[in-house]
């Protein structure tokens, strides 16, 4: 078969390391891989490559994406996916393989509904994906999140400041989340906990006449503007407080094994699901079981249970 591979949306570290694995049980199958560049928008101009064991060695710790990625709004609409599916024929394409987050997600079943023959693999820094526990990228980002937290912290504490940290995520409380209990943070806001602020400044000021020298706040992006929250705070609770966003650098190093190992799972499953020809299928990991979710349902199931978590955090903050 002729199994044409793109990576979609934002970068994740883990991508190139499922693209080698794709490439490389494809061919032990006896397969051809032909990977399109810059997300669906190589599909829809048709700018691809093959792609062979050489292409991919030595791309197993790499951040990024040899293929490229790229956002493309316009996919939304039907005569622009018709275009893609108009290279996929003429270039004899006989499945594809999405590699992204929920907006590749989105992309792709709007290529099912065209009888194009799709598998999607969840890589996001957010790891907003809820039919996979963990998405591709979501581990590595973590730990640079808390390596950079960790460090702000040092220095906070030293001035005794409050530290209002913003982290991706606007659509997902994953990171924000994990981050908060791996740093020990006092505050976790996210757009399912809900942002009360007048809750929050009042909650700082009591800590500060409390005797409490340094107070972390850990913010999901799109809540709120993280400087002017800063200012608020300062002038509110006789804090010094300083914000920092962590953004498109949480993208970039390594992937840690865990994603490596993840990604390699994931690219592998995929071109089992293509041997034995289940397409419109999600793949994933779940309690550390390879599965395939419906595709159109993978974006609607039920939001990951993270009640235990927020507990716990609620406790130990």
């Amino acid at each position: 078969m002729k199994i044409g591979v793109l990576t979609s949306g934002n970068d994740a570290q883990g991508m190139n390391a499922c693209i080698r694995a794709i490439v490389r049980c494809a061919d032990a199958s006896g397969h051809n891989v032909y990977g399109f560049y810059d997300g669906y928008r190589g599909l829809v101009e048709g700018r691809f490559l093959a792609l062979d064991r050489k292409k991919v060695a030595g791309k197993l710790d790499k951040a990024g994406s040899i293929l490229g990625v790229a956002k493309l709004p316009e996919f939304k609409y039907e005569q622009v996916r018709k275009m893609a599916l108009n290279e996929i024929k003429k270039n004899e394409i006989d499945c594809l393989i999405c590699i992204g987050g929920d907006g590749t997600y989105r992309g792709a079943m709007g290529l099912a509904s065209l009888g194009v023959n799709v598998i999607t693999i969840p890589s996001s820094i957010d790891n907003n994906i809820p039919s996979s526990d963990h998405s591709i990228g979501f581990s590595t980002a973590l730990a640079a999140a808390v390596e950079a937290v960790d460090r702000l912290r040092d220095t906070s504490i030293s001035h005794q400041w409050c530290s209002v940290v913003e982290v991706p995520g606007n659509d997902s409380m994953e990171l924000a989340l994990y981050l908060g209990l791996a740093t020990g943070a006092e505050y976790v806001i996210t757009k399912e906990t809900g942002f009360d602020k007048e809750k929050l400044l009042n909650d700082l000021k009591e800590d500060h006449l409390k005797g409490r020298k340094h107070s972390l706040v850990i913010i999901s992006e799109g809540l709120t503007d993280v400087y002017a929250l800063a200012k608020e705070i300062e002038s509110y609770s006789s804090y010094e407080c300083r914000s920092t966003i962590l953004g498109y650098v949480l993208r970039g190093g390594s992937p840690s094994p865990e994603d490596r190992i993840r990604a390699s799972r994931l690219g592998a499953y995929a071109v089992k699901l293509i041997n034995e020809k289940k397409f419109g299928v999600a793949t994933g990991i779940i309690k550390n079981e390879m599965v395939a979710t419906p595709l159109d349902s993978s974006l609607t199931l039920s939001e990951k249970p993270n009640e235990e978590l927020k507990q716990l955090l609620h406790y130990i903050k």
